[in-house]
């Protein structure tokens, strides 16, 4: 794989991407109303793939417009290797890991609850079975604190847990599911959020009308497009920018479907000028996983890969399957081209919009709040993610198999442990971004330190 040519001026380092708004409606636009907040994510967007982070290939103008226009964190990270729990990460704040520790503390405690001790046993299996996709509303969520300042919030596009509800937004597109009904979408669309996941790719008019029956108060959206997340069906004109030019085929489909979700992103900016939201609006940007498609790469006839993005992408422990731009834009309020290196990671999000509203809240469970690095006022920050994931690719099952893995970045070093499969690769990501060439048997200190480390975080009783 050939290495990505950073010749964009703004970068030097790659980046990251889940993608937020802040904006005060032109009613509210004094110096002292808060600031509306929309939330973009972007779905299987590789870090590589953005005009802005290098690329001469995909086109991306309008993102690239926002990384000119403010702060870009170009060591970002998510927490896990698969959307789920990424996104459950950012709504609450909370890890991977210990959000599902939290979530196995309160479904025990609920098994003491009445309800559950008279309900038939039936019951009680379906109980178990679904409590997943309804743990949420138990939780402590980024809009639920928004709402003690009067937000009002919109969930659309990607969102597993069952009901908008749940993550305490006051209206939504996803408003949960039955197993057995599946209202012309498939059951893998359900669970992803419904006719939620039609926002960016069929439409957004329930955005748009949402923020024009909100003008008076301040509010919170979560635009989570399912893009460019397979399947690659963009409209002719986006393929037509790849065709001929010798990339391969499933790098023509993905290139597409990312030009598609910049435009989709481009709809979303133009409504906000034409009605005067713009200009005080915070932009946030992350992704929810890496992904991998090189342009001599080709994946379209290996489902497998094409749907999981190649080898090092989505599903994998390698440092391209976490890595993600993060984006802060807010007009005359954060510095224009300002390129921060710090590693920061998407949990890190829900304090600093928290802080950026007005919320003292420097901390949100696992997450802290860079909102006084992005200003300039402090210039501490993480000297290392941590992170745990247990799913990587099976051939057998596109969903992937169990496993028991964990990863590090510090400075210039990934390094990656697989307990279930009994492997371990350490890389320099500044001199192998790819992560081509495990350095692992070069440095035995380095490694043991990164394995003492995931024993204490994580407590762990199994040997390396």
């Amino acid at each position: 794989m050939r290495p990505i040519k950073f010749v964009h001026p703004l970068l030097s380092i790659p980046l990251t991407s889940v993608f937020i708004v802040f904006s005060c409606s032109h009613q509210n636009a004094k110096q002292n109303s808060k600031p509306n907040i929309i939330l973009i994510i972007g779905d299987d967007h590789g870090y590589p793939y953005f005009g802005f982070m290098g690329s001469e290939i995909v086109k991306t103008p309008h993102m690239d417009t926002l990384a000119n226009s403010g702060v870009v964190f170009t060591n970002g990270y998510v927490p896990d290797n698969h959307c789920r729990p990424a996104l459950q990460s950012l709504v609450t704040g909370l890890l991977p890991y210990n959000y599902n520790q939290k979530r196995d503390s309160i479904k025990q405690s609920k098994r003491n609850e009445d309800f559950y001790l008279t309900m038939s046993a039936k019951s009680k299996n379906d109980w178990e079975l679904n409590f997943d996709y309804h743990a949420l509303q138990y939780f402590q969520t980024m809009p639920k604190e928004l709402s003690k300042l009067g937000y009002r919030s919109f969930q659309s596009g990607k969102w597993w847990e069952y009901h908008y509800k749940y993550g305490g937004f006051t209206h939504g597109m996803t408003s949960g599911w039955v197993r057995e009904k599946k209202d012309g979408r498939n059951w893998f669309q359900q669970f992803m959020g419904g006719e939620g996941t039609d926002i960016g790719r069929v439409t957004n008019e329930p955005v748009f009308n949402f923020i024009k029956e909100n003008k008076s108060n301040p509010f919170f959206i979560w635009y989570a497009p399912q893009l460019p997340h397979y399947p690659f069906d963009a409209p002719d004109k986006y393929r037509e920018l790849y065709l001929g030019k010798g990339y391969s085929k499933s790098a023509v489909e993905y290139y597409a479907n990312c030009t598609w979700f910049d435009d989709s992103v481009g709809e979303l900016f133009k409504f906000l000028k034409d009605h005067d939201l713009y200009d005080n609006t915070l932009f946030v940007y992350v992704n929810d996983n890496g992904w991998e498609q090189e342009p001599e790469q080709e994946f379209f006839n290996d489902p497998m890969r094409s749907h999981n993005g190649g080898d090092k992408g989505k599903l994998s422990i390698f440092d391209q399957s976490f890595r993600t731009p993060i984006i802060f834009s807010w007009k005359n309020h954060l510095k224009k081209s300002m390129i921060i290196p710090s590693l920061i990671q998407s949990t890190d999000i829900p304090a600093t919009i928290l802080e950026f509203a007005g919320l003292d809240k420097s901390k949100v469970n696992d997450g802290i709040s860079y909102k006084n690095i992005i200003d300039g006022t402090n210039k501490h920050h993480r000297d290392m993610i941590i992170g745990n994931s247990n799913k990587i690719r099976d051939s057998n099952d596109p969903m992937g198999k169990d496993v028991e893995a964990y990863w590090i970045r510090k400075e210039q070093w990934f390094f990656n442990s697989n307990l279930t499969d009994k492997n371990s690769a350490l890389y320099n990501v500044y001199e192998d971004p790819f992560c081509n060439n495990n350095v692992l048997l070069n440095h035995p200190k380095l490694v043991n330190d990164f394995k003492t480390i995931f024993k204490e975080k994580f407590k762990l009783k199994s040997s390396f």
